[in-house]
């Protein structure tokens, strides 16, 4: 079974990073998840079925469309962390590689 198949639902979590290329040494080398799509400003992660996502924080004002989006809610956290919810529009899309967006 592949997380495609999966029966349990997907989420998608994303985080604000203030470096991108350490993001992807600590995400990718260090807890050893695989890199999905990625943009000058962001990048996925598959972690263990679900999608993780790191954002550049200085362009948090920019928005960045890509396939997989749904409808997107963002809430701030009590420490100001925004944390982006999201249903996904392309479900065959959630870890897909190569190509930005």
């Amino acid at each position: 079974m592949t997380v495609l198949d999966s029966p349990i639902p997907r989420f998608h979590l994303a985080v604000p990073v203030d470096d991108l290329d350490v993001a992807r040494h600590f995400y990718g080398t260090v807890l050893g998840l695989p890199q999905g799509r990625s943009a000058e400003s962001w990048a996925d992660w598959n972690l263990h079925g679900h999608q993780f996502g790191t954002h550049l924080a200085p362009g948090r004002s920019s928005r960045v469309h890509n396939p997989v989006d749904g409808q997107t809610m963002f809430l701030l956290d009590p420490a100001g962390n925004a944390l982006e919810f999201k249903a996904f529009a392309n479900d065959s899309q959630v870890f897909a590689t190569g190509g930005n967006g």
